[in-house]
């Protein structure tokens, strides 16, 4: 049976200062009190530090208050204690939680206000609210409860692409941070190239082989047969170009900050590519990627033969190759992340616990968990909870 009891709500504000928190905590300790919540927050210097509390008995408000008052002079505090009644059984517990993160560049006040206000709409509230990141991009997450994740992931993505932000909603818990395996597309997502159109420079066809994407994508030739024949007009080069092309990559801002952070943390990675294993394996390599699925190219007396060896690396291998890395890692595929901007990577993204579009083409936004649409790698960071201070301080990729 709850019992009514006293609640004190005992807010501090003003310059943060060392030793803040242990002296309030000091004073309050000779007191029958029970500590029910505690908030707090230091935003450029400033502190606001809430603590809700619950009296056994009557509370000695005047000892208390002076106690409290007291302290805030020494440290140059506002203090204020509003009391209520009630009892523990009374304090919302925070079950079913969602985080919203919110990432801009810049990120204005108008979208913080459609984006709050339509979480209100749907009768969800915000419970706390924190920054991950200031520059190059903003990334604030909120905290919130009594929402329903599809409909709001449905929501705020409309008043994402009104806001020209990107928008994230997961469930809350352990389960968020316990994504062990990233697995990326390579071209236009782990680099800022198309490793065939590389190729193709080379080679003297690069009018040919846009030919054939543009057929591609009208919807003319499928994915495989797509390959084929722009790998047939490859042939003849000298293999050696492979390792040319390799060398004239360029890695995806924030490629290599991305990798080491959660490589650091335990993290597994897995690269998965309509591309050529001959020209990304070596690149996994030097990253520290272990897992790796790639088309191969059929080389034959120094030269490529215009032909492939093995099976084509399609949609559906890529999502089977999700699956085979996840299952060597022993990572459960709830617990497995997967990126990418085209069409042959929706199969991967749906299989994945946590499916994100990079900087992709509309129908993968659509599909998605969430999308990102700035141009650095690292924001994939901030959807995971890990703010820009926990990073790993390594040259930026």
């Amino acid at each position: 049976m709850n019992t009514s009891r006293t609640t004190l709500l005992i807010t501090l504000t003003g310059p943060d200062r060392p030793g803040v928190t242990s002296r309030l905590f000091t004073a309050l300790a000779g007191y029958p009190l029970s500590v029910l919540d505690i908030e707090q927050v230091v935003i450029r210097g400033k502190l606001v530090l809430g603590v809700l509390l619950e009296c056994e008995g009557p509370p000695d408000l005047t000892r208390i208050y002076a106690a409290v008052t007291a302290l805030a002079g020494d440290f140059g505090l506002q203090a204020e204690i509003t009391t209520g009644s009630g009892s523990s059984g009374d304090v919302p517990a925070r079950s079913g939680r969602l985080h919203v993160t919110l990432l801009g560049s810049p990120l204005a006040p108008a979208a913080i206000t459609a984006i709050a206000g339509r979480i209100a709409a749907s009768g969800a509230n915000i419970d706390r609210i924190g920054r991950l990141a200031r520059r190059p991009v903003t990334c604030i997450e909120m905290e919130i409860s009594g929402g329903d994740p599809v409909l709001l992931r449905e929501d705020l993505a409309r008043v994402a692409v009104t806001q020209g932000i990107d928008v994230a909603v997961q469930r809350g818990g352990l389960h968020r941070r316990a994504l062990r395996l990233i697995v990326m597309d390579v071209d236009s997502t782990l680099i800022r190239d198309e490793v065939i159109d590389l190729l193709a420079d080379r080679a003297g066809c690069a009018g040919e082989v846009a030919k054939v994407t543009a057929a591609a994508m009208r919807g003319d030739l499928d994915f495989a047969a797509a390959l084929r024949e722009r790998v047939s007009l490859l042939a003849g080069l000298d293999a050696g170009v492979l390792d040319e092309v390799r060398g004239q990559l360029r890695l995806t801002a924030g490629a290599r900050t991305l990798i080491s952070t959660l490589g650091g943390l335990g993290y597994k990675f897995g690269i998965v590519s309509g591309g050529f294993v001959q020209v990304i394996a070596p690149l996994a390599a030097e990253l520290g990627i272990g897992y790796v699925a790639a088309n191969e190219l059929e080389i034959a007396a120094g030269k490529l033969t215009g032909r492939l060896s093995g099976p084509v690396i399609d949609r559906a291998a890529k999502a089977d190759a999700l699956r085979r890395f996840a299952a060597e890692t022993g990572v459960p595929l709830s617990q497995t992340v997967a990126v990418g901007d085209g069409a042959n990577d929706l199969d991967m993204i749906a299989a994945a616990g946590l499916g994100i579009a990079f900087n992709a083409k509309p129908v993968v936004r659509d599909a998605a968990d969430t999308s990102l649409s700035v141009p650095y790698l690292d924001a994939i960071l901030y959807l995971l909870g890990i703010s820009s201070d926990d990073v790993t301080d390594v040259e930026p990729g």
